[in-house]
C-alpha cells in the first residue's frame, strides 16, 4: 500500500520582501501495509525559480529495487500488517507447521511409489480396470470414514484444537505406514490399503476443522481469509519442495528396501517432534475444559490468574488416555463433570437429591449440580445461555476442587461463587482471556424446572 504525505516549506524572505508566494511544497511517498510498518521510498519537492514562474519538480528517491521486490515477494507469504495483524505465536506455529509439511510430502512420494506398485504399476498382468476398481475402494472408504469421524467427533473438535491437530498428523503418519506396508502383504493388500486411507480420512476433517480454529485465534485484525490465504502460499511452496525432494529421494532408492525404510522411519520422527513442537508454541486464549481447570485451581491457590502463555506450558496435548497417572493429576479435575446430562438418564435414587438441590440451591439459576462419588453432573436449562455454560462449568470445578475438603458441597461451592466468580471473570478478561463462551462439545440435552409451582409446559 503506497501512502503520500505533503507539508509546505517557506524560503527566506529578502529583506523588505512581502510576497507570500513562492513557497516550497514536499511531497513524500511512504509504502507499507499498516501505519506501523511505513517506510519512506521517495521525496518529491516543488519549488518557483527565479527565472521561470512556473515551479521545478525534484525527485528524491530512497531505498533501493533489491528492498522493495523482497517487500513485495514477502507479501504474498504473510498477511497485511505483518507481525502487528498476527498474534505472537504465528511465527513459531508456521515455522513448525512448515516443516513438518516438507516432512510430509517427501513421505508421500515414498509412500506413493509403493502403493503404486502394490496395484501393479509397470506390471503387464496388472490391468487398468482392476487398478481402477482398487482406487475406488480406497476412496471410498475414506470418504465413509470422513463422514464417521465427523458425526462423531464434530463438534469436539474446536473444543481440543490443539490435541486434535496433533492427533491428525500422527493419524496421517499411520495412513502412509499402511500404504508402505501395503506390498509387503499381497493377500492383505486391499485391507491395508482402506486402513491407510480411513486413518488419512480423519487427518482430513480434523485438520481442517483445527485450522480453522486456528486461523481465527491468530487473526488481530479480522484479518481471518487473509492469514488462510497466505497460509495456503506458504503450503505451496513446501509442496513444491517437498514433491522435487520426494522424487529425488525415490528415485534414488529404487530397489533399496531397506534404505527407503530408513528415510521414511526418520522423517516420521521428525514429522511428529514437529508437529509436537508446533502445537506447543500455541498460546490458546479461549476457554475449554482443561483450561478451565488449570486457571481455576490456581486462583483457588493464590488468588491470581495465568496468562494464555503460562498456561500453555501446562496443558496436554494429547489425548487423556495417553496418561496412565490422569486421575492424580488435579488438572485432570475437568474428566470428573459431565457437561449437559440427560434428566432421564438420571438415577432414581438421585432424582431426590437434584430436586432438593433445585429447591434449595438453584432457584435463580440456569444450571443444576448433581454430585455423587467425586463426579458432578450438570443439567443445563432450556433457557440457558453461553455464559450460563461457563458459569455452570466453573461451578462443577469448584465443586470437584472442594470434594477432597467439603462434605457440605452445594452451600460450599455456591458459597464460593457467590464472593469469586465475579472477580474471577474480571481477571480472567484482563490477561488476555476470552470469557464469553465455552470451547466445549454441543449440549443437545437440556431441561426445564420451576420450583414452588408445578410445571405448566412441558420443555421442548
Amino acid at each position: 500500500m503506497d501512502s503520500l504525505g505533503w507539508r509546505r516549506r517557506r524560503p527566506q524572505e529578502k529583506d523588505g520582501d512581502d510576497d507570500d508566494d513562492g513557497g516550497v511544497v514536499v511531497v513524500e511517498e511512504w509504502n507499507g501495509s499498516s501505519s506501523a510498518k511505513l517506510s519512506l521510498t521517495a521525496s518529491i519537492s516543488s519549488s518557483p525559480t527565479p527565472s521561470s514562474p512556473s515551479s521545478s519538480i525534484a525527485i528524491q528517491r530512497f531505498g533501493t529495487h533489491y528492498r522493495i521486490a523482497w517487500s513485495r515477494i514477502l507479501s504474498a507469504f504473510v498477511p497485511e500488517g505483518f507481525p502487528s495483524s498476527v498474534t505472537p505465536d504465528y511465527i513459531p506455529f508456521q515455522v513448525w507447521d512448515s516443516l513438518q509439511g516438507l516432512s510430509t510430502y517427501i513421505r508421500t512420494m515414498l509412500s506413493t511409489q509403493a502403493l503404486l506398485s502394490a496395484i501393479g504399476v509397470g506390471e503387464k498382468s496388472a490391468t487398468v480396470v482392476g487398478a481402477t476398481f482398487q482406487w475406488f475402494l480406497r476412496d471410498l472408504t475414506g470418504m465413509l470414514g470422513g463422514i464417521l469421524f465427523t458425526f462423531y467427533q464434530g463438534s469436539n473438535l474446536d473444543s481440543d484444537a490443539k490435541m486434535w491437530r496433533l492427533v491428525a498428523d500422527l493419524m496421517n503418519d499411520f495412513g502412509m505406514l499402511m500404504d508402505l506396508l501395503s506390498p509387503l502383504f499381497p493377500s492383505a493388500f486391499m485391507f491395508i490399503l482402506c486402513l491407510g486411507s480411513l486413518s488419512r480420512s480423519f487427518t482430513g476433517v480434523a485438520s481442517g476443522a483445527t485450522r480453522a480454529a486456528l486461523t481465527q485465534h491468530f487473526s488481530l485484525q479480522d484479518n481471518a481469509a487473509d492469514i488462510s490465504a497466505k497460509e495456503g502460499s506458504q503450503e505451496t511452496v513446501a509442496t513444491m519442495v517437498g514433491m522435487a525432494l520426494g522424487m529425488l529421494l525415490a528415485r534414488i532408492m529404487i530397489g533399496h528396501s531397506l534404505a527407503m525404510w530408513l528415510c521414511f522411519l526418520s522423517l516420521t520422527m521428525f514429522h511428529m517432534f514437529a508437529n509436537y513442537m508446533a502445537v506447543r508454541s500455541l498460546s490458546l486464549n479461549n476457554l475449554n475444559f482443561e483450561r478451565s481447570s488449570i486457571l481455576l485451581r490456581h486462583f483457588m491457590e493464590t488468588g491470581q490468574v495465568l496468562s494464555p502463555k503460562q498456561v500453555s506450558e501446562l496443558e496436554h496435548v494429547l489425548p487423556v488416555w495417553t496418561y496412565p497417572w490422569s486421575w492424580r493429576d488435579p488438572n485432570f479435575l475437568y474428566t470428573r463433570i459431565h457437561l449437559g446430562v440427560k434428566v432421564s438418564s438420571v438415577r432414581p435414587q438421585d432424582m431426590m437429591d437434584l430436586f432438593r438441590c433445585a429447591g434449595c440451591y438453584y432457584k435463580k439459576g440456569k444450571y443444576l449440580l448433581l454430585e455423587k462419588k467425586g463426579r458432578v453432573s450438570i443439567v443445563t436449562h432450556k433457557d440457558s445461555k453461553a455464559a450460563d455454560v461457563v458459569q455452570s462449568f466453573i461451578h462443577a470445578l469448584v465443586m470437584a476442587n472442594l470434594s477432597f475438603e467439603i462434605n457440605s458441597l452445594h452451600a460450599a461451592s455456591k458459597s464460593w461463587m457467590d464472593k469469586n466468580y465475579e472477580d474471577f471473570l474480571l481477571k480472567l478478561q484482563s490477561s488476555g482471556w476470552k470469557t464469553e463462551r465455552l470451547a466445549s462439545h454441543s449440549v443437545v440435552w437440556k431441561a426445564n424446572w420451576r420450583t414452588g409451582t408445578p410445571l405448566d409446559e412441558k420443555a421442548d
